[in-house]
């Protein structure tokens, strides 16, 4: 099991990473490898496990500021660039990066492609919930505007994800609408909601409305990405604003983002996992653990099997 790792990528970058990767070394299982790519002298100065970790070389950095597709193209020795060619070629099983997010998305798209039959990826966030469970946002920022059809793909592959590494068996999935009762929305909620009423792969129940997204009415929540992002950067304010207060309560703490990692790229061919650009060494923990488990559970392969040719 093979796991890339950007080094360079986020605020705290290398440092931060590094840490990261010695606190999942403590747990990780015996086969697993992290292909630290980066800037090697900088890495080397880095206390990185012995045996552990495999240092890529890659002498440039994509900055948070720079045009994705721009930024690829002129920086091939990118620590990105590296890690998705890695991936492309199968000598990584993974690859993560708290960099350049549009740089992550474009070369997702670019270098493993969707998964048949899938008309848009999206990207699955893991929310908690006041009972102590979590469930999935899907989509969370990588399709502003969608059609029905895109919907009911983000229900099929965030109740995947909820299944295999969540572990929530038949996972209920709930269209975010602004009521609760058939025929409330917009016209897309409105086509959105037949579809998934209809579609018997898919444990429908209906519409929830926002004050539904911290209880368990859900386990997968469906929406465009427009709404999730807005929803998902509330809900890392609430953490915020809660260790501003100084609040000690374990949901509050439930909702900072370092808790959960990274969000996967969802509907691709091998695992992307994207992080927050002020990841620290927790963050960086979590997105591993997360990485290696949908290895182990072949979860692409799985989604693949949902969307048959």
């Amino acid at each position: 099991m093979n796991i890339g790792l950007d080094m360079m990528g986020g605020d705290y970058a290398p440092a931060e990473a590094a840490k990261g990767i010695q606190l999942y070394m403590q747990e990780a299982p015996a086969e697993a490898q992290v292909f630290a790519i980066g800037d090697e002298p900088q890495l080397s100065a880095l206390q990185l496990p012995a045996g552990r970790v495999t240092l890529v070389h890659a002498p440039q950095v994509i900055e948070m500021h720079e045009h994705p597709t721009r930024a690829l193209k002129e920086k091939p020795q990118s620590s990105i660039s590296i890690g998705f060619q890695l991936l492309k070629e199968g000598k990584i099983d993974a690859f993560i990066s708290a960099g350049n997010t549009g740089a992550m998305l474009v070369g997702t798209h670019f270098s493993i492609k969707p998964l048949k039959g899938i008309l848009r990826p999206a990207i699955g966030a893991v929310f908690p919930r006041v009972n102590g469970k979590s469930g999935v946002l899907c989509d969370v920022g990588l399709n502003a505007d969608c059609k029905p059809e895109h919907l009911v793909q983000f229900a099929l592959l965030g109740s995947i994800l909820a299944e295999e590494v969540m572990g929530i068996e038949k996972p209920k999935t709930g269209l975010l609408n602004i009521g609760e009762e058939e025929g409330k929305g917009n016209l897309l909620s409105q086509e959105a909601y037949q579809l998934m009423k209809n579609n018997p792969a898919i444990n429908f129940t209906g519409n929830i409305e926002g004050r539904d997204v911290f209880t368990d009415k859900a386990d997968v929540m469906v929406c465009d990405g427009f709404t999730g992002n807005i929803v998902l950067k509330m809900a890392e304010q609430l953490y915020d604003i809660a260790k501003s207060r100084n609040i000690q309560d374990e949901f509050f703490d439930r909702c900072n983002f370092e808790t959960y990692g990274g969000t996967p790229v969802l509907g691709v061919s091998k695992p992307v996992i994207i992080g927050h650009g002020i990841s620290h060494q927790v963050a960086f923990k979590n997105m591993l653990i997360l990485a290696q488990k949908m290895i182990e559970r072949n979860v692409m392969a799985k989604m693949q099997q949902a969307f048959p040719e």
